[in-house]
């Protein structure tokens, strides 16, 4: 039987293996690291461009909020760069009862996941409502979550749904980096997504 040669790698190749590997790893992630941090901080983005909800910078994990989905399973375990499918959402919250202003909240956010379009399916919805409404047959897409701990929660700058309903929106990393108050419009939050939609490929 013929003896079969075996090669052994040179540090060359392993340089040679590590620059292939980092070339592509710039290839596939950097523009979506870069539309990142062009939302984030305004770089490279028209001056006059304001958001219309509050930007939480630092954005904040959603893992701070302690949400679980139906099934029992931690909310934040739907995003990350290792998640396929990770999408962006937007998480409708409010203590107490569901009153108007929550209602409305609900409304607003199917209208405005409709209003996007081609790019409806980019942006998820989602809900935690102490009380929920008895019917929700007009939200067939928004999905409940639970709070096992409502007083442990750490809500982004502090500002949580006990004081009012807040729409919140999460990037497909789990980032919090967006909020709205019942002051804000739905023409707001969908110039903000619209805006977003089209700088960054996440999600």
């Amino acid at each position: 039987m013929a003896d079969t040669d075996v090669h052994e790698a040179t540090p060359q190749d392993i340089r040679r293996g590590r620059r292939i590997a980092l070339l592509l790893f710039l290839v596939g992630f950097g523009p979506i690291v870069v539309a990142t941090i062009m939302f984030y901080t305004g770089w490279l983005n028209p001056s006059d461009r304001t958001n219309k909800g509050i930007l939480i910078q630092p954005p904040e994990p959603v893992a701070s909020m302690g949400l679980e989905t139906a099934e029992g399973r931690p909310f934040e375990s739907e995003f990350g760069p290792e998640v396929s499918g990770s999408h962006w959402t937007l998480l409708i919250t409010a203590a107490d009862a569901c009153a108007d202003a929550c209602q409305e909240m609900l409304y607003l956010a199917r209208q405005v996941n409709t209003a996007l379009g081609k790019n409806q399916n980019r942006v998820k919805r989602a809900a935690w409502l102490e009380q929920p409404p008895a019917d929700l047959s007009d939200y067939p897409e928004m999905r409940l979550l639970s709070l096992p701990e409502p007083a442990s929660a750490d809500w982004p700058r502090g500002n949580g749904p006990f004081d009012a309903p807040r729409a919140y929106l999460v990037d497909p990393f789990g980032n919090v980096m967006m909020q709205y108050g019942p002051d804000h419009s739905g023409k707001d939050m969908l110039e903000d997504i619209e805006h977003l939609m089209k700088i960054s490929q996440l999600g």
